[in-house]
């Protein structure tokens, strides 16, 4: 019982950590749900800067392309290669979501450095580049876990996991190796602690 009550007050603890904030936020309410509404704004110029851009240079496509027209095409196929390099030959359908990536997080670390965000004034916090708030690398990792996991299931069905499980006798000798490592090391800088306090004969 008393395992129990110790494990209910570090959950307890874990909870109030994740309460805490640095610095100060602007939020919305929406339904029950309070939005981080600086990332969402930030979010929403890059995007429309993206959409914007592409509207506006790709919107009347020319057999002679135009320098804009050319520049995209020029990024579009760097992506391509990119993700011809990393996937393979199946490289095709992700190209929309690699892409997509790239594009947002560079757009959002540009706009970070050329943007005059401070200059918005809001009743809490201050503007900066959606990639400077953790809510929104969780996302594109999140994003990107599923894809990977979506991936690797509709390729290989659930034999995707076997891989995973095969391993596990291997895991447990470095669990051992590990604990050996942290005992040596530990040793040693007690040695060495212990060391420098002996005085000299």
């Amino acid at each position: 019982m008393n395992v129990l009550s110790c494990s209910i007050n570090t959950l307890k603890g874990l909870y109030d950590i994740s309460g805490v904030e640095v610095g100060q936020h602007f939020y919305w309410q929406i339904g029950g749900f309070q939005v981080h509404a600086q990332v969402l704004i930030t979010s929403w110029v890059v995007i429309a800067i993206l959409l914007g851009s592409a509207t506006l240079v790709v919107r009347n496509p020319q057999t002679i392309p135009t320098d804009g027209q050319n520049f995209f095409e020029y990024v579009l196929e760097f992506i391509r290669d990119v993700s011809k390099t990393q996937i393979g030959e199946e490289y095709g359908s992700w190209v929309p979501f690699i892409g997509t990536m790239f594009l947002f997080i560079f757009v959002s670390n540009w706009s970070g450095a050329l943007l005059p965000w401070k200059i918005i004034q809001l009743p809490h916090g201050e503007l900066a580049a959606p990639t400077n708030d953790i809510n929104t690398t969780v996302a594109l990792a999140l994003l990107t876990s599923v894809a990977y996991f979506y991936a690797g299931l509709t390729k290989k069905g659930l034999g995707y996991f076997v891989p995973s499980i095969v391993p596990i006798p291997v895991m447990f000798l470095g669990l051992f190796t590990s604990g050996i490592q942290a005992l040596i090391f530990a040793t040693l800088a007690a040695a060495y602690i212990g060391e420098s306090m002996e005085g000299h004969h």
